[in-house]
């Protein structure tokens, strides 16, 4: 089945969430295209209409997001923070090459309000709902887990956004 981690209601009226996985890898783009599938399916039974759109309806509310949760094995051992630091830094130099595929219109969306880092700007931090890369607490805590990049849009191809991550952080492309 689809691998769901969770569902809750978002800022602007009417939105909704859902959280795919945990995935082991490229599997994460065949559960959420599955459930994307389903959503669709369920939604017209009920005459209902879904959107992907990072900005869906314009005004003073947050987008929608496809925020990717990472981490290697080595991120979740003894020690894992230090090579969560270093795939950030990886990914801050290439910046423009991972929002060039993180989704059409995403510039509605990451302006740098409504819990959004600009597009223009990378910025990673501990807890911060407005950086580009957010690394939880808990995880800063423990010295050791993941990180969240909040930048890609909610109609991104998950391929593409995860073989970028893997190719910026694990193979230095």
């Amino acid at each position: 089945g689809v691998k769901m981690s969770g569902i809750n209601a978002e800022v602007m009226p009417g939105q909704w969430e859902y959280q795919v996985g945990p995935c082991e890898g490229i599997s994460m783009g065949n559960h959420l295209w599955i459930s994307r599938y389903i959503l669709h399916r369920v939604a017209e039974q009920f005459g209902v209409v879904v959107s992907l759109e990072p900005k869906p309806i314009i005004g003073d509310w947050n987008g929608a997001g496809c925020h990717t949760n990472v981490s290697t094995v080595a991120m979740r051992e003894d020690g894992g923070m230090k090579v969560i630091e270093e795939a950030i830094a990886k990914l801050s130099k290439k910046h423009a090459e991972h929002i060039a595929c993180y989704g059409e219109g995403n510039e509605k969306r990451l302006t740098g309000k409504h819990e959004t880092a600009s597009m223009e700007v990378f910025k990673s931090g501990v807890g911060d709902r407005g950086a580009s890369i957010r690394i939880p607490v808990q995880c800063k805590k423990d010295g050791k887990g993941y990180f969240e990049d909040r930048r890609p849009a909610s109609n991104i191809d998950p391929y593409v956004v995860t073989s970028r991550i893997v190719r910026t952080i694990c193979l230095d492309e």
